[in-house]
């Protein structure tokens, strides 16, 4: 994924956003809205912004991506036919390694930016599956249509998957994934991952990693049908 698209999907998880839209909302948006107004909260609070508080900041940012997004079920769906052939040791860990980076990619691109604006679009819910249709607006005026692609989790809806000009960021990381796996195997696409993970900028946390959204939601039920 380029950067510039990565920036985006952070845009989609709350940088100081200027508008919101009611249409058709429902559950799932009702809820993804909530954490977004969270994110736009927590970077406003003149006391946060300051450095000695940086590490409070993205803490609290982080607790809030875990309530929108089951890093768990996006790192078995972009993993796809190899998550299978892994033992639970290994999931754990690429779930550990993968859902880090992709926090610290959001967090790091949501801390400097400010201005954009989303609009709701509306929801699709079938059964247990939802896709919340949602338009950022950058300051150049530009709209870009931003897809959750979320499931129900007791009474909390978190994505799986988002697509972002109609390009999935699973499908996108599974293509990349594959294809180190094929070319070198997968104990060479974990050491990559731990070496983007070791040079991460900005203030680190130590211990095992925490599914912080965990306190907020029920016990996950089976994961959802894989889509195609």
């Amino acid at each position: 994924m380029t950067s510039t698209r990565f920036l985006i999907l952070a845009l989609s998880m709350g940088v100081t956003l200027l508008m919101v839209s009611d249409a058709l909302a429902g559950p799932a948006t009702d809820q993804l809205r909530t954490s977004v107004d969270l994110v736009v909260k927590i970077l406003s609070d003149p006391e946060l912004k300051k450095e000695a508080r940086s590490l409070e900041r993205r803490r609290a940012i982080r607790a809030v991506a875990n309530q929108i997004f089951d890093f768990g079920e996006i790192s078995r769906r972009s993993l796809a036919q190899h998550w299978q052939a892994r033992p639970p040791a290994e999931r754990e860990e690429f779930t550990r390694l993968f859902g880090d980076l992709l926090e610290q990619s959001y967090i790091s691109k949501i801390e400097n930016y400010s201005g954009e604006k989303i609009q709701y679009l509306g929801e699709a819910v079938d059964g247990d599956r939802a896709v919340v249709r949602t338009l950022i607006v950058t300051k150049q005026g530009t709209a870009i249509p931003v897809d959750y692609r979320m499931f129900l989790q007791g009474e909390r809806w978190r994505a799986y998957d988002v697509t972002l000009e109609g390009v999935s960021l699973v499908a996108n990381y599974r293509a990349q994934f594959n294809a180190i796996i094929q070319r070198s195997g997968y104990p060479d696409l974990v050491a990559k991952m731990k070496t983007r993970y070791d040079e991460r900028p900005g203030p680190r946390e130590t211990g095992p990693r925490v599914e912080t959204g965990a306190a907020v939601t029920a016990p996950a039920p089976a994961p959802p049908r894989q889509s195609p």
